[in-house]
Parts: structure tokens; C-alpha cells; sequence
């Protein structure tokens, strides 16, 4: 079979720009139905295979019925930004070169890469320059890492290596918010420690973990290894638990303190949002998401460890066949991540901080926030709208009333389509819920989408 890879790779680009530019005003939410969208996709299985104009024109006319607008700047529903340029360019670069970044061996490129974004990813946030920085899937795969390395340490502690295993170790207790991401309970199922190992402390109003329950905690058993499990940006409300001062409260007590900063992490990249995080580059291990506030593309999270030996211990493996390992000039690549089969996750990485610089890193995160005040002071002057928690972030929680009438309006929302959003029940009381995350929000796109809001809460 003929190939006409360049036109085909052309034709594509045009495509992907087409869809790019119409982001801003077309629909957030497609239209067709679930069942619609998959008979679009079916096909009989078949025997010979087609040519690729047409697998690709069946390809964008059956994903065109089912896209959700999440790149663009009106969708606020997870916390989730549309790619920058230049990581969006560096993506489709990553998939035509097709390099496998297992090892310095494997693709001198995607190491480098990874070795030189990890070292911006900890200048930006300011974490400690020993740090070690696994390029992982998400905030799960960061959280799974972290946590790993935390188990070895505090087992080590307790005169037990995990890699005899953990029948027979001594129990792990797990302290963490009673508002913690559900990752971190299915990380600890994942690593054998199990979620029943977490002791839950009570959040305070605006659901942060404060260092006097963590002290309390501590005081009540101070024996047993711990590992204590902070949030830096509460998925609901965006608040940050005390994380600084429970450092100095966990390692009084020899514990492991880890941060799960999925987007609150880049809080620390902005001098105006910076004290939210005080001190906790004192922690052990901090995950984060470039997919979230970075705005790169998806399969983009970082496992950032401040003890480089017990990362290492976690993840890496030697075989017979495998080369360049020890050689290595830096960590990087399968040494610090569970997958060996990974695609170059560094590149977009490495080009949206390049395109942004700290200031634009900054800009971006300071302008998500501007936005999601806006957001509460326009919905917050108005009768029976009520903003319930205090935006420190880039997330705001709105109640229009009743439960009822909140689920209404956030449904007459979505089907209206102007942006898309979701609802959540906090603290038994369903909400509103509004993450701004993207770095082509304008004022002029909270604007549109509160008169939307607006519109559905005045139907009733």
C-alpha cells in the first residue's frame, strides 16, 4: 500500500487548527446522544481494512458528534486547562517521532527533556534542587509514586524492608483530611497498605487540615509509622491545609509527610498566591498534574520526591537486556515512574514552560484566580445566589437556593451549552461547582457564561 504520510499529516494539521478556532464559540457540550456517538464509531469488524482518507474522515465525522469543548476557555467542569501552543505542537511532534523515553538508551532526546523540564518544574514551584521528578500519567500515577517511596521510608524506619513484602510488617497508618482526593485511598489499595490504614482528621470549615488535628493525632499515637497526607488546593473549595507547620509536626514524630497538589501546586508559582503553600517545600514528596494549571496536554502528571534514593528504591528495575542505567548523567525516565513502555511526556512539558516563562506561569495561574472572583462577585450580588466558600483559588462553589433548584439550574445550564460545569454535594449540600482553569478565559467568557447562569436560576 502507497503511503501519503505528509498529506495525510497536512490534512490532519488544518483539522486540528479548525477545531482549535472554533472553540470559542461553538457549543461546550455536544448535542447527539451517548448511544448516538458510539453508532457513529460502529462498524463491522472488517477483513481488508480501508484506506487512511477515509479512516480518517470516518474518524472526525464520528468524534466530531461526541468532543466536549474542554480545550477551550468556557469549560469549567474538572480542573482541567486546554493546551498552550507550543505544548500542543510539541505533542503532535511527540507522536510522529514515536520515541520510547524507558532510558538515556532508548532516546537520549526524551531524557534530556525530562532531565531539564524537572529541573524548571522545581525552580518554578520552588521545591528543593535534589529533588528527584518522575514523569508520570496524572495526579493518580503522582500520588502512587510518592506514596510508595513514603511506605519504604517509614517501613525502613521501623526495621522493615517492603521488598520482603508487607505480611508480617508493621502496620502503616495513613493521617489525611476527612476532605482528601479519593486517589490517595485508591493509591494506598494499590500499594498493599490499604485505605482502612487511613486515620481521617477533621477539616476545618473550608475543608483544610489544620496542624493542630494533625498534632492531636500525633499525640494520641506517636509510635506507629506514619504517613501523613496533606491537600494544597481542595478539589471543592480550593482551600490548602496548613502544610508548613505540619512538616514540622510530622518529622518531629519521624513521619513522611506527602503533598497532593494535583493544581493547587502551581499556586506556588505565582507570587500572589505563593503564601497559601508556606512552607511546604519541607515536605517529602509533593504530586502534581501538568494537565491541570500548566496546560499541556493529558498523560502529563510529575512525582516529585525530595529523597531521590527512596524514589528510586519504589520504581526502578535492572534486567539483563536493559542498558545506560547506571551510567546516566540524571534521574529520569523509568527510574522514577512504574511504566517502561512511556511516551516522551517531557517534550510539552518542556515547551509550554519554555513559551511561558515564570512570569507567563505565574500570569496564568493569577489570571485563573481573577477570573474565578469574578466569577463569585458577579453571581454573589445576586438575591437567592449564594457563594459558599471563600475563592482562595480558582474555584468557586455556588448555591442558587435549594438542592433541587441548584441540580435544575446547573442542567439548563449545561444543555444550553454557552460553558460547561457540574454540580457536587459539599458537606451535604449540593453545589455548583466552578473550576477555571484554562489560560484562554477572558473576563469577556465569565461574563457570557454568568448571564447563563443567571438565565437558568430566573426560569423558575
Amino acid at each position: 500500500m502507497a503511503s501519503n504520510l505528509r498529506a495525510h499529516l497536512l490534512t490532519t494539521a488544518e483539522r486540528v487548527a479548525a477545531y482549535r478556532e472554533q472553540l470559542a464559540t461553538a457549543p461546550v457540550w455536544p448535542a447527539a446522544s451517548l448511544d448516538d456517538i458510539v453508532a457513529g464509531f460502529d462498524r463491522p469488524l472488517s477483513t481488508s481494512g480501508v484506506s487512511t482518507d477515509e479512516v480518517l474522515d470516518e474518524l472526525v465525522a464520528a468524534a466530531g458528534r461526541g468532543l466536549v469543548g474542554s480545550a477551550g476557555p468556557r469549560y469549567f467542569g474538572f480542573v482541567t486547562g486546554g493546551s498552550v501552543d507550543a505544548a500542543l505542537c510539541a505533542d503532535i511532534l511527540v507522536s510522529g517521532w514515536d520515541q520510547l523515553a524507558f532510558n538515556a538508551v532508548s532516546s537520549p532526546a526524551s531524557f534530556a527533556a525530562e532531565v531539564v523540564a524537572g529541573r524548571w518544574i522545581k525552580e518554578l514551584l520552588q521545591l528543593p534542587a535534589r529533588s528527584s521528578v518522575g514523569f508520570v500519567t496524572g495526579g493518580q500515577g503522582a500520588n502512587t509514586v510518592a506514596l510508595a517511596a513514603a511506605r519504604g521510608s517509614v517501613l525502613q524506619g521501623a526495621g522493615w524492608d517492603d521488598r520482603d513484602g508487607l505480611f508480617g510488617a508493621p502496620a502503616v497508618r495513613v493521617l489525611a483530611s476527612d476532605e482528601r482526593h479519593a486517589t490517595i485511598d485508591r493509591s494506598l489499595r494499590l500499594l498493599g497498605i490499604g485505605d482502612r490504614a487511613v486515620v481521617p482528621v477533621a477539616s476545618n470549615a473550608q475543608g483544610a487540615m489544620t496542624a493542630d488535628a494533625v498534632a492531636r493525632a500525633f499525640a494520641d499515637d506517636s509510635r506507629t509509622p506514619t504517613i501523613v497526607s496533606t491537600q494544597a488546593g481542595n478539589v471543592a473549595t480550593g482551600a490548602f491545609d496548613e502544610i508548613g507547620t505540619i512538616c514540622e509536626i510530622a518529622h518531629r514524630n519521624n513521619a513522611w509527610v506527602h503533598v497532593d497538589g494535583a493544581f493547587g501546586l502551581w499556586a506556588a508559582a505565582n507570587p500572589a498566591t505563593r503564601h497559601l503553600l508556606d512552607g511546604y517545600e519541607r515536605a517529602d514528596s509533593w504530586a502534581c498534574d501538568g494537565h491541570k494549571w500548566l496546560n499541556v496536554p493529558y498523560d502529563s502528571g510529575f512525582a516529585i520526591c525530595a529523597h531521590p534514593d527512596m524514589h528510586t528504591r519504589a520504581m526502578r528495575y535492572t534486567a539483563a537486556y536493559l542498558s545506560g542505567q547506571d551510567g546516566s548523567p540524571a534521574l529520569a525516565g523509568a527510574d522514577l515512574t512504574p511504566e517502561s513502555s512511556r511516551r516522551a511526556r517531557g517534550m510539552a512539558t518542556w515547551a509550554a514552560i519554555r513559551e511561558l516563562g515564570a512570569t507567563g506561569v505565574a500570569g496564568l495561574v493569577e489570571r485563573c484566580c481573577a477570573m474565578a472572583r469574578r466569577f463569585a462577585a458577579q453571581l454573589g450580588d445576586v438575591d437567592g445566589v449564594e457563594i459558599v466558600n471563600d475563592v482562595v483559588l480558582n474555584q468557586v462553589l455556588v448555591s442558587f437556593g435549594d438542592d433541587a433548584h441548584t441540580d435544575r439550574v446547573v442542567e439548563r445550564v449545561q444543555e444550553e451549552g454557552v460553558c460547561w460545569l457540574g454540580s457536587t454535594t459539599w458537606r451535604g449540600q449540593k453545589l455548583m461547582r466552578i473550576s477555571v482553569s484554562s489560560w484562554l478565559t477572558s473576563e469577556a467568557d465569565v461574563d457570557a457564561c454568568v448571564q447563563s447562569m443567571l438565565a437558568a436560576h430566573r426560569k423558575d
